[in-house]
């Protein structure tokens, strides 16, 4: 009874819901989950000698991996293939265990592994994972055999590759939703590996060459969906479905020759929704003019002299003109950093937005991350990171809403979006009573070895994370207008774990700090 008391402890961290793919620190809690079922499982194969050479192996195999993660998660599961390997063994292989161990007179050790699987991670979080790897090839170009191999910028300690199985479970995620653009790739990928030897899995190469030419087909390519069908039939000569596909290929390929049929334009791209804000993420920023550039500085911060500061200005660098965009260095201390990381931690959730037509909050593709709230009245370092806040915009925090703490998964991002309500609303956060957002002050509480950076499609600009510098611009013109030049995103993660705390600044109680204008321009 005391190991069961256990399991139900150890599973009281999570919402199901949530999903563990949306949060690396999620995660991380799944690593020592992990590690204690490996402990269970040591006691099971010491109790009972049977089947032992089968169940050593496996254990053997996922301790070595579990160990070796733990030992530095972050950056263990800060690489998209470790993490999308480390969802599916918990996904998979410890369910064929639990097949294994069922024909066994081991009721304890299944009951125990039953408990425990109720809160692992399932087929979304799989395909979450396996969508965030399509996402960051997208975003950061990468070719499959790169990702494949896990060759990123940054990357150490990789203790997976993708093998030519795990390439054809990307296909089938981009299959499902009639990609046939990534369909293509990672089924070409998958079958690249097993003709350079590599040892087939459930997977085969009759299966991956059938799905192969009919992607490819779909694409409007006959000539290639031909000569990987042929491929097939050299394989299996009897394919009664290669067969007959075969015939329909080559039929209209010599349609289209004799000019019969007008061949259908090939589908060899992908469309893109947002190519501006992918450039941004790989770092194509905007060149600024010569004359824009001079306008651009680095200088100590003090304020105007604000007692806070006098003898300790912050240094500040100008990012960006139009709009002004601001990096403020050194705002939070490594110490600060971590209790905030330790605070939110518990609270995690996964990051939701307000659908504008029904006024519901969803939880949407867009925006992978979980969030929590903590207020300055609950904790000193929250209190005191504010104070320096006010301390550095001159704005009043009395009216600012609380810090907002994100921890971004596998690949996770925020879109293109504002953080004003825009001018149409009447009275923007009417249950606040305290105005618009007029400012956004973004605290990086962690460094991001790969992507993950700030994003401002309209304007052009990039803001790359810096552990304990905060980014600081006005949402809000000087009349109180909404400038959707501050219109940002957050990139995908390509390597490691990014942390977030952002704090939305109100208009009210800025009357006299930031006067308003005739003019729009500020």
């Amino acid at each position: 009874m005391e190991i069961c008391c256990l399991l139900l402890i150890l599973f009281g961290f999570s919402s199901a819901e949530d999903y563990y793919y949306t949060s690396i620190g999620q995660m991380t809690q799944l690593l020592y989950t992990e590690k204690d079922l490996l402990a269970l499982l040591d006691k099971y194969i010491d109790a009972e000698q049977k089947k032992l050479d089968q169940m050593k192996r496996l254990a053997q195999k996922l301790a070595n991996l579990s160990t070796f993660t733990v030992e530095d998660p972050k950056i263990v599961l800060g690489h998209p293939l470790n993490s999308f390997v480390f969802l599916k063994r918990l996904n998979r292989t410890w369910s064929e265990l639990e097949n294994l161990l069922f024909t066994d007179v081991s009721e304890e050790f299944v009951y125990n592994l039953r408990v425990r699987m109720k809160n692992f991670p399932d087929e979304v979080d799989q395909t979450g994972v396996a969508e965030a790897l399509l996402r960051l090839q997208d975003t950061y170009k990468l070719d499959t055999d790169t990702l494949a191999k896990g060759d990123l910028p940054g990357t150490s300690r990789l203790l997976s590759t993708l093998t030519a199985e795990d390439c054809f479970f990307l296909s089938m995620v981009a299959y499902e939703t009639l990609d046939f653009y990534h369909t293509v790739l990672w089924l070409s990928q998958a079958l690249r590996q097993l003709e350079q030897g590599e040892t087939p899995g459930t997977v085969n190469a009759v299966t991956i060459l059938d799905y192969l030419s009919y992607s490819l087909y779909k694409q409007g390519d006959l000539e290639r969906a031909s000569e990987f069908t042929k491929q097939l039939l050299k394989i299996e000569p009897q394919n009664q479905r290669a067969l007959d596909n075969l015939k329909y290929f080559d039929f209209h390929l010599e349609k289209q020759k004799t000019g019969q049929e007008t061949p259908e334009p090939l589908k060899t791209g992908r469309a893109t929704s947002n190519p501006v804000y992918e450039r941004l993420c790989r770092g194509e920023s905007l060149e600024l003019t010569p004359r824009r550039q001079s306008r651009l500085f680095c200088r100590y911060h003090d304020n105007h002299g604000h007692p806070s500061l006098l003898i300790g200005p912050v240094k500040e660098e100008e990012l960006w003109d139009q709009p002004r965009i601001v990096r403020y260095y050194d705002v939070a201390n490594n110490d600060d950093t971590e209790i905030i990381k330790k605070l939110a931690k518990p609270r995690l959730m996964r990051s939701k937005v307000r659908d504008e037509k029904t006024n519901k909050i969803l939880a949407i593709p867009s925006r992978i991350s979980q969030n929590a709230w903590l207020g300055d009245f609950e904790y000193t370092v929250v209190d005191k990171l504010a104070k320096r806040m006010g301390d550095i915009t001159g704005l009043d925090t009395s009216t600012a809403e609380m810090m907002q703490v994100a921890n971004y998964g596998v690949g996770g991002q925020y879109e293109p979006h504002i953080d004003f309500v825009e001018d149409h609303v009447p009275e923007p956060y009417k249950e606040l009573g305290t105005g618009n957002r007029i400012a956004t002050w973004l605290l990086y509480i962690s460094d991001v070895p790969a992507g993950g950076a700030t994003v401002f499609p309209r304007a052009g600009a990039v803001a790359w994370p810096i552990k304990g510098s905060a980014v600081f611009w006005y949402n809000l013109q000087l009349n109180g207008k909404g400038d959707y030049l501050t219109q940002h995103a957050a990139c995908p993660v390509l390597v490691g774990s990014k942390w977030v705390a952002n704090t939305w600044l109100h208009e009210r109680g800025q009357e006299f700090r930031r006067r308003c204008g005739l003019q729009s321009s500020i």
